[in-house]
């Protein structure tokens, strides 16, 4: 027997042990074809928001899983790989097969326009129904939104644990709190505008609490790691509307740092991926999105990938029956479609933020009206 004829045995053995696998797992018998063709296509490549060090696990993984299937990873901000893969689509050029970013709204934008490929997802049936836009976009993690604080200034009965909480607390201590909360800028960051948005939405306690943040002159910050600065600096005390996700590295460097989701509603987005319609490696990225959407993959995004997972069943902390429980049950999950986009409009966004900045006003405005 030749060596090239040893050698295609073997991968067809491969493949073979793949598909049997899959089929285990309740994937349909031809999938045996989709891991043979990306085999052949020998990449995928990934546009993410997501850190490469914690996505670094899943990658290994990914490649451990499927020999001969190489994930090119692209890490930027969510607005760079979003201005990135509209110029690529725009000039032509072979670009991402996946987008993979937190900033749903974008994501939803692409969707919207007709650059996602319709895909249905073996794993579809194991996730929520909000999570899961026409089989385009599919929702990966849990990013549930809550408070921050200091540990070491606000003592454990201080700690707002409701939104009313968080209204009542900066209206009894304005003296002590004054300059000392920090929010977004609404205006310069589009998670935080994302965020707000969905707040008003589930409840008109977001006026409530702008209005409290403008008497006291709160901080406004570009980025959820410039507020959990602060509050690991002791400047600030208290931060309103941030990720969880985001935080949990922090405060693991940080032991100041504490985080409470809000018991009367927790705000949960999450990370939407998408198959790029006109991908240059269709079949390497429909594995890809699979193992994200797998139970193989969910444990790991939880277990080390310092993510939640979506998807019910997983056991450990980052998981959807601990965030339950945390949050006491009331998730007000940010649900995947066009909605998402309403904000995008220029006329909308503009008025939503003339509203927001009539109870505080943006950094800068009092020093600029002088």
């Amino acid at each position: 027997m030749s060596l090239r004829v040893w050698l295609g045995a073997c991968l067809l053995l491969l493949t073979l042990a793949v598909a049997q696998a899959a089929q285990q797992e309740g994937y349909p018998v031809e999938y045996a074809a989709t891991v043979a063709a990306a085999r052949r296509e020998g990449q995928v490549v990934v546009y993410a928001s997501t850190d490469t060090r914690a996505a670094q696990p899943l990658i290994d993984d990914f490649q451990a899983l499927y020999p001969g299937v190489a994930v090119r990873y692209h890490e930027g901000d969510s607005m760079g790989i979003y201005q990135r893969f509209l110029q690529e689509s725009s000039d032509g050029l072979p670009g991402a097969d996946v987008l993979w970013s937190s900033a749903m709204d974008l994501q939803m934008k692409l969707v919207n326009d007709g650059h996602a490929l319709a895909y249905a997802s073996p794993e579809r049936a194991a996730l929520p129904d909000w999570a899961v836009w026409r089989n385009e976009a599919y929702g990966t993690t849990l990013e549930p939104v809550g408070f921050a604080y200091n540990k070491e200034l606000l003592a454990k009965g201080e700690v707002p644990r409701t939104h009313a909480d968080f209204i009542r607390l900066l209206r009894a201590q304005p003296q002590r709190l004054h300059g000392r909360v920090a929010t977004y800028d609404l205006e310069n960051s589009g998670l935080g505008f994302l965020v707000a948005t969905q707040d008003a939405r589930a409840s008109g306690m977001l006026w409530e609490v702008g209005r409290e943040l403008g008497r006291l002159k709160a901080r406004q910050m570009t980025s959820t790691a410039a507020m959990l600065d602060s509050i690991a600096a002791g400047e600030s005390l208290l931060a309103y509307n941030l990720l969880g996700s985001y935080a949990g590295e922090k405060m693991r460097a940080h032991p100041a740092i504490g985080f409470v989701y809000p018991v009367d509603y927790t705000l949960v987005g999450s990370r939407i991926a998408f198959i790029h319609r006109r991908a240059a490696h269709p079949n390497a990225a429909r594995l890809w999105l699979d193992y994200l959407l797998s139970r193989r993959g969910q444990s790991l995004l939880a277990s080390q990938a310092g993510l939640i997972a979506l998807r019910s069943g997983i056991q450990g902390a980052q998981t959807a029956a601990a965030l339950q429980q945390e949050a006491a049950g009331n998730l007000r999950p940010i649900g995947i479609g066009p909605s998402l986009i309403t904000y995008l409009d220029r006329h909308k966004r503009q008025d939503f933020l003339r509203r927001w900045q009539q109870a505080l006003p943006p950094p800068g405005a009092e020093s600029q009206g002088k």
